[in-house]
C-alpha cells in the first residue's frame, strides 16, 4: 500500500536547509536594517517652519526648535498644538521608513508570513 501524503524518502532535508538559510539571512538583514533605521533622524516642521521636531528611528524626540515669534504667552495652546503636529509628523516619517524597510525585506508579505 502506498503512503499517503509526505514526500518520497521522507522529509526534504535539502529544501528545509535552504529554507532555514534563507530565513536566517532574512533575519540578519532585518536586524541590520533595524540598526540602520535606529541611527536615522527624521525632522518635521509645523506652523510654516516655526516649530521643528527631530526624532530618531527609535521614535525618540531628540530636538525641538522654536522660532521666537511662535512663543506667545497669550497663546500657549497654539504652540502646544504646533509641537504635537510636528512631533507626530516626524514619528510618521520614521514609521513610514520602517514599513518601507520591512516591505523590502519581506518582499511585500506585509511584515508577516502565512504560517
Amino acid at each position: 500500500m502506498a503512503k499517503r501524503g509526505g514526500f518520497p524518502g521522507g522529509a526534504m532535508p535539502g529544501n528545509m536547509n535552504n529554507l532555514m538559510k534563507q530565513a536566517q539571512r532574512m533575519q540578519r538583514q532585518m536586524e541590520e536594517g533595524q540598526k540602520e533605521l535606529e541611527t536615522k533622524e527624521f525632522t518635521a516642521k509645523a506652523g510654516g517652519g516655526a516649530v521643528e521636531v527631530t526624532v530618531t528611528g527609535k521614535k525618540e524626540i531628540v530636538s525641538v526648535k522654536l522660532a521666537e515669534e511662535v512663543v506667545d504667552p497669550e497663546d500657549i495652546e497654539m504652540l502646544q498644538d504646533l509641537i504635537v503636529a510636528a512631533a507626530n509628523e516626524a514619528l510618521r516619517q520614521a514609521e513610514d521608513e520602517n514599513n518601507a524597510m520591512m516591505s523590502r525585506m519581506t518582499g511585500g508579505f506585509g511584515g508577516g508570513f502565512p504560517f
